[in-house]
């Protein structure tokens, strides 16, 4: 099923490959629309998955800091969402090929 994560009116990435975990949609690395995005300082710790880095996202002159994250070197139970993107913070995720105004083709 094709999932978009949307945040202030943007498709931030689009796959037919997500990866469900904990009830959030891990979309690859190499869907996301990287302009959107800036590494941020934060981290956590999953007991099972590892340490997350955060991104915030930048829209139109707008951003939500930490609303994506990515196990970069996951640990072995979590070996699945290696290379993927999760959202939060208000970022929607949706199933679907509606489109969004004011997205550019990819």
């Amino acid at each position: 099923m094709r999932m978009k994560a949307i945040w202030n009116g943007v498709v931030l990435a689009e796959s037919d490959d997500t990866v469900v975990v904990e009830g959030n949609h891990y979309f690859p690395r190499d869907s996301l629309v990287e302009e959107y995005f800036e590494p941020s300082w934060t981290r956590s710790v999953c007991p099972w998955k590892g340490v997350a880095s955060y991104y915030s996202v930048t829209v139109d002159g707008q951003t939500n800091t930490d609303a994506a994250w990515e196990y970069r070197r996951p640990f072995p139970a979590a070996r699945k969402i290696k290379d993927h993107v999760a959202f939060g913070h208000g970022v929607q995720v949706v199933a679907g090929e509606a489109s969004v105004e004011g997205t550019v083709a990819r």
